[in-house]
């Protein structure tokens, strides 16, 4: 009878010691089993609308972290940005429900849309939580609509392609008086400065000595009388246009009060010693075999010295 008492024992022990591991292994949390193993699991998602979206719309995503079966702390956020070309994941927070549950809500905007209704999908989700739990969040397909539709109503002003606007005509009739008026200031000016410089030639040549010798030479020239350089008019008209400008009959001798008289005269020193000389030799040499000299050019020197000065 002891032997059975004792075995008896024993198998009310070892039956005992089974239903508390039982009750110890059913106690224990889910998160602690899942952080032991590294578990992987899906969790409740509150998914947005499934259509009907447009450029510019916000849609939310909320991923629970806690309900009772397991309880995730610390999850990594997924990163901000771009997710693919029509999709910007915008921002990423923590929320607490009435009844204390955490969610972590995801807000998503439509950066893009195409040119036809297009199904989309907010991508899927791998969060790992700091107890070595994975959280895995599949796609969700949605819709988008294009901006404006491809196809115009083709009624009244609705076509699909309206006409150029031609731009309203601009009057001319101010802009040809304004054209004209300039032309004549134009034509006014051009016409007073061509008297000014016939005034101006004219009055030189009535009061400059020079400027009458050559126009008495260019009409010598005019005349088409034979070598008017050599002919002994043209030698009087510069000697007389040398001497009133002198103040006095000038010779080879008093050149010197010539220069004193009209300085400006000093470049074509030169040449007028030159033509004192050969002046001499043809009027007062018998038979003068003197070369030909370039008396006009002479002329209009001395004219052009002299209408420098007076500016």
């Amino acid at each position: 009878m002891n032997a059975v008492g004792r075995l008896r024992r024993m198998r009310a022990a070892m039956t005992l010691i089974v239903l508390l591991l039982f009750v110890s292994a059913m106690l224990t949390p889910a998160t602690n089993i899942a952080a032991a193993t590294g578990a992987v699991f899906q969790p409740t998602v509150q998914q947005p609308r499934a259509f009907g979206y447009l450029l510019g719309d916000v849609l939310t995503q909320r991923i629970l972290l806690q309900d009772g079966d397991h309880d995730v702390d610390s999850v990594a956020p997924p990163s901000i940005g771009r997710t693919d070309a029509w999709l910007e994941r915008r921002r990423v927070r923590l929320e607490t429900d009435a009844d204390g549950r955490k969610w972590m809500a995801i807000d998503y905007q439509i950066v893009n849309v195409p040119p036809t209704l297009t199904q989309i999908a907010l991508p899927a989700l791998t969060l790992t939580a700091s107890s070595g739990a994975t959280l895995q969040v599949a796609q969700w397909p949605l819709s988008i609509g294009p901006a404006t539709p491809v196809n115009a109503f083709n009624a009244g002003g609705l076509q699909s392609m309206r006409p150029d606007r031609l731009a309203p005509p601009v009057p001319t009739a101010p802009l040809r008086r304004q054209a004209g008026f300039a032309l004549g200031l134009l034509l006014l000016s051009l016409l007073s400065w061509a008297l000014w410089w016939l005034w101006r030639n004219a009055r030189e040549s009535a009061r400059l000595p020079f400027a009458r010798a050559w126009r008495q030479l260019r009409r010598m020239q005019w005349s088409a009388e034979p070598r008017a350089d050599a002919s002994a008019d043209a030698w009087l008209c510069l000697h007389r246009a040398l001497n009133e400008t002198a103040g006095h009959v000038v010779h080879a001798g008093s050149l010197p009060g010539l220069f004193v008289r009209a300085p400006y005269l000093q470049p074509q020193r030169a040449q007028l010693e030159q033509f004192y000389r050969q002046s001499a030799e043809r009027f007062f040499t018998p038979a003068s075999t003197a070369d030909v000299y370039p008396l006009r050019a002479l002329c209009e020197a001395l004219y052009r010295a002299e209408q420098r000065h007076q500016r």
